[in-house]
């Protein structure tokens, strides 16, 4: 059988030390070859292209798309992934994306239009989503009715981005090799923003899939200390559409808290009962009224990130293989409505709506 020919576009830190070893093991497995890859740095390009062993490397996005391969990885900074990965799907592809998805709702729920009309599939690279632990979580709040409708959450989550986000040092899961560059981070103009892009999404993404919902509007307060041009500190209150509310909470953490390890954290209360999810202290427990008690015993890593089911799972859609999607194009539009509207809230000071109830495609 002929190997899957990849692509990757945007071969910054974060792809350099997790998309791209995850790529070599299913090359290894004889299943994809490396084929073409960009950075606009082209001293870093060629390095990328040396250790991975690409058969082609360039600066330009676009000759990722001319090549035509079976799978296109966008890594780049947010600003440019709704084009790229666009291009990738009217092309053929079956395309991975990081996160966060896109910095415009509209262009989201474009994406996941473009994927019904070609019939290829966008994974969005929301890691946790495809862990044992998590999928779990989702079974719980989808079997047998989960805890009924919903009617409030609390999302919590704060990681080590203390550094990144002020410009004064490195995340610390980085490569070394790679420094994160600020316009995927740091620069408002490409990235978006600060805590709420850069991570927030992935508590969203989480939230989102086991719970279903949509946001209607939001009111977010927003803090810059160490002299950040991002925010490092975000609390929101958020309008769901069925008319729950909820709360979400996103702090950057200091070096070595934790050992480094993120925290996120769900609770959600229901018509028939409730739920908590603890990704670092390892906590999945579902209570329905009336007394049933679900409390999953796990291992100490269950909740450990990392993203090789985004990877893993681009590559099986390829092969034909129907794997389940976890974190599709719908699911990133849901975070990046209420992502989107918690910034305008912020620089508004005001409850702002979500700017697409009316355009969601049917």
């Amino acid at each position: 059988m002929a190997k899957l020919r990849v692509g990757v576009i945007g071969a910054g830190s974060w792809t350099v030390s997790s998309h791209l070893p995850n790529l070599v093991r299913r090359q290894e497995m004889g299943e994809v070859e490396l084929v073409i890859v960009n950075r606009r740095d082209p001293v870093l390009l060629e390095k990328v292209r040396s250790k991975f062993g690409f058969q082609k490397a360039t600066t330009r996005w676009e000759d990722v798309i001319a090549e035509r391969p079976d799978i296109v990885v966008v890594g780049s900074p947010p600003g440019y992934h709704f084009a790229q990965s666009k291009a990738a799907l009217e092309a053929g592809a079956q395309v991975m994306c990081e996160k966060p998805f896109t910095l415009n709702p509209a262009d989201a729920w474009e994406l996941d239009a473009t994927t019904k009309r070609t019939g290829n599939q966008l994974f969005v690279a929301y890691g946790w989503n495809y862990r044992p632990m998590v999928v779990q979580a989702h079974r719980l709040m989808h079997e047998e009715g989960g805890i009924g409708e919903i009617e409030h959450i609390s999302i919590h989550m704060d990681s080590v981005t203390r550094e990144l986000l002020s410009e004064t040092g490195a995340y610390p899961d980085a490569d070394p090799e790679t420094v994160p560059q600020p316009d995927s981070w740091s620069r408002p103009e490409t990235s978006g923003g600060g805590y709420g892009q850069a991570q927030l999404t992935h508590a969203l993404g989480v939230a989102l899939w086991l719970t279903d919902l949509r946001g209607e509007a939001a009111f977010a307060l927003m803090s810059a200390p160490l002299g950040a041009k991002v925010e490092l500190h975000d609390a929101v209150t958020i309008r769901f559409t069925n008319g729950a509310i909820g709360t979400m909470a996103g702090a950057s953490g200091h070096l070595g808290s934790a050992g480094n390890r993120h925290a996120v954290e769900l609770r959600a209360m229901g018509s028939r009962g409730q739920f908590h999810l603890d990704l670092r202290d390892n906590v999945l427990w579902k209570y329905l009224a009336g007394g049933t008690e679900t409390r999953v015993p796990l291992a100490s890593d269950a909740g450990l990130y990392n993203c090789q089911g985004p990877i893993d799972a681009v590559v099986d859609a390829a092969l034909g293989r129907k794997p389940a999607n976890n974190s599709p194009a719908e699911l990133g539009a849901r975070t990046v409505e209420i992502l989107e509207a918690s910034y305008r809230s912020a620089k508004s000071g005001r409850l702002e709506s979500v700017a697409t109830l009316d355009r969601r495609p049917a």
